[in-house]
């Protein structure tokens, strides 16, 4: 018996959106090419889409809560523009080293820990079985094997990210040869009929 909708959650910077270091402002995060139209044949599919990104740059002071909205709002501004809605953004704002004290702690919502994806997984009723988790890092990868999903990898390799140290289930150059491969295995599978 089927449980729950599939998604594909996305990591934000440099997966969802251009490569960026500590954006702050909307203008600061722009679409990764050729996204948009994926985006919405998956939404036609019935899939969910749902951002989970760390932004340690809360917890380190670069920006605030207000700011994260901001930039968001305009990520679902550029989004509307290709007629594709997210179901959900869900933002990790800690970090051990960060300077805001509050968020300055280990937590389990910090990708490679899967809590980030299973809480959007609980309040949306979406199937982790049936999902894609899509990040341009080992952390994503890392974090979508330990919810439970399906994984694709895209980008080149970041330093640090090896082969050996993860395993994802697809491998991409971009974003949305991962998000067209994902749809067609979807589609293939029959998983579009809910």
């Amino acid at each position: 018996m089927v449980t729950g909708r599939a998604a594909v959650f996305l990591d934000r910077d440099g997966t969802l959106t251009r490569p960026r270091h500590y954006p702050s402002r909307p203008e600061h995060l722009v679409l990764a090419d050729h996204v948009g139209p994926w985006l919405r044949v998956l939404q036609a599919q019935g899939v969910a889409l749902v951002v989970v990104t760390n932004q340690s740059g809360l917890a380190r002071g670069y920006f605030g809560a207000t700011d994260l909205d901001a930039m968001h709002q305009g990520l679902r501004g550029q989004l509307a523009a290709w007629r594709v809605r997210l179901d959900g953004i869900y933002a990790c704002p800690h970090h051990v080293d960060g300077s805001v004290t509050h968020l300055a702690v280990r937590c389990a919502c910090r990708k490679p820990a899967p809590g980030i994806l299973l809480r959007a997984a609980g309040e949306l009723r979406l199937d982790p079985a049936r999902s894609w988790m899509v990040g341009d890092a080992a952390s994503d990868v890392a974090a979508g094997h330990r919810a439970g999903c399906r994984t694709a990898l895209v980008g080149p390799p970041a330093p640090g990210d090896t082969e050996s140290a993860v395993r994802p289930d697809l491998r991409t150059e971009a974003t949305w040869e991962a998000l067209r491969h994902i749809a067609e295995r979807l589609g293939d599978a029959g998983h579009t009929r809910w």
